[in-house]
């Protein structure tokens, strides 16, 4: 019998996190508890960390009567989740010491059933521990502007400056064909509540990521409204996407790094502190 039974109500939310993650990490392990079905993986060149949970409150029944590691292959997973309607019910199934993932999709508008069988792989991975970090800088915004602005910054440079101070939150790049600018202040629009613009800042910070890491992540833009980004100097960025009730995805992307000697050891001694692995001249974990 099975030792895990989960069913969303909406096969689209998974549909839209696997689609979010697919192109930073091909395989890896959807560890089930009874807390909840949870993901960590770094992209193949360690700079990215993908770390997602889907609380057991999320779906409804939850049953996982002992812990069970799925280790998937996404491209095939998203092959599967296509033959499900975004409406349809979705159930996800495994036996103990599984070989295979059985997805029930159910049509809620009539009496189609749809069964699958993933056959799941043996994945080693490393768990890295992360820890609550106090960020010195927390912005709230909402997931298609931060989306608007990377894309449209993607165009001009492969590389942004986001840098936070008391004066709001400033995106810049400086490519071949010339620069660009995105400054973004605190906003309440009481009307629209999805439109604000939070900044929390207890220090001035000022750090550089690769664009083509943030439009990958940006994919996720359809799961929440809004988007967290958090930054400390020299610690990697948190951009985390808020899901029904406390459930979440959050990426993790190291900064980019001058390769002076000096920078260069600050930057591996945080990471280290971390617990994230650090390569120093291009800011990998």
């Amino acid at each position: 019998r099975a030792v895990l039974e989960a069913r969303l109500e909406q096969a689209d939310l998974l549909k839209k996190v696997v689609d979010a993650i697919k192109d930073l990490v091909q395989d890896c392990n959807f560890d089930c508890n009874d807390s909840g079905v949870a993901l960590q993986a770094m992209d193949n060149s360690h700079v990215a960390l993908v770390s997602m949970m889907l609380k057991a409150e999320s779906f409804s029944p939850y049953r996982c009567d002992r812990n069970v590691a799925l280790g998937v292959n996404l491209t095939s997973l998203t092959k599967v989740l296509r033959a499900a309607q975004n409406e349809d019910i979705l159930t996800l199934k495994a036996e103990d010491a599984p070989d295979v993932l059985n997805l029930v999709f159910e049509s809620s508008e009539s009496d189609r059933l749809s069964e699958y069988d993933l056959k799941l792989m043996d994945i080693d991975q490393e768990h890295l521990g992360i820890p609550d970090t106090e960020y010195a800088a927390t912005i709230s915004m909402p997931s298609s502007e931060f989306k608007r602005i990377c894309m449209d910054l993607m165009a001009l440079s492969e590389s942004v400056s986001i840098e936070a101070s008391k004066d709001g939150v400033k995106f810049t790049c400086a490519g071949d064909i010339g620069n660009g600018a995105v400054t973004l202040r605190s906003h309440t629009n009481v009307d629209k509540p999805d439109l604000n613009v939070e900044i929390e800042l207890s220090e001035p910070v000022s750090l550089t990521f690769s664009l083509k890491y943030l439009v990958n992540f940006c994919k996720a833009a359809g799961l929440s409204k809004s988007v967290k980004l958090c930054l400390s100097n020299e610690v990697p960025l948190l951009v985390e996407y808020g899901l029904a009730g406390s459930s979440y995805l959050r990426f993790y992307l190291a900064p980019k790094v001058n390769s002076a000697a000096s920078l260069c050891s600050t930057t591996a001694n945080i990471s280290s502190r971390l617990v994230m692995r650090s390569k120093c001249d291009n800011g990998k974990w």
